[in-house]
């Protein structure tokens, strides 16, 4: 059972990966798209800015999921290195809990987010509600919470993982 979930969630962190690094391609495609329309051919399109602004939400959030359960997010490890193991264990755990209530906020108020402008929209793209636009918050701290569980239920993961993570590293 701990096996085909961790597989789950392999096949779930490669599909953030694929999508956050689609969202940034967009971006790399469509700005400079915009910066020539308006400054070389003085045609300014509408559109660019806020699609970048919609890519960028994918980009942040998704990949925020993806770049948890790699553990190459932002973490400070002098303080761990300074205690001992038992208080060490203690701190990890709090860690645990603060990403789980992060990821049930992100999860809860999402979804009341996103429920709440449904029927908004944007001027340049009016037939996107702009509830699909907040659509990666909740599906992210969802992500999130399955990477913790996945951490905590079925252990870190092993040095073989695709993953490119510190446990990969000290194991070459």
């Amino acid at each position: 059972m701990k096996q085909h979930y961790r597989q789950a969630m392999e096949w779930l962190y490669l599909a953030c990966i694929v999508l956050s690094g689609a969202a940034l391609v967009v971006i790399t495609l469509i700005i400079p798209l915009g910066v020539f329309m308006r400054y070389v051919m003085n045609s300014p399109l509408s559109w660019p800015e806020p699609a970048s602004v919609i890519m960028m939400v994918m980009f942040s959030f998704v990949g925020g999921a993806a770049a948890y359960r790699a553990k190459v997010h932002i973490a400070v490890q002098a303080l761990l290195n300074a205690v001992g193991d038992a208080k060490r264990r203690v701190m990890l755990w709090g860690v645990d809990v603060c990403m789980a209530a992060t990821s049930l906020f992100m999860l809860g108020y999402g979804v009341q987010l996103c429920m709440a402008m449904r029927y908004q929209t944007m001027a340049e793209f009016p037939d996107l509600p702009v509830g699909v636009v907040y659509l990666p918050i909740p599906v992210a701290g969802l992500l999130t919470l399955l990477f913790l569980i996945e951490r905590v239920w079925v252990g870190e993961l092993p040095a073989d993982s695709l993953i490119y993570s510190d446990q990969a590293v000290e194991a070459e």
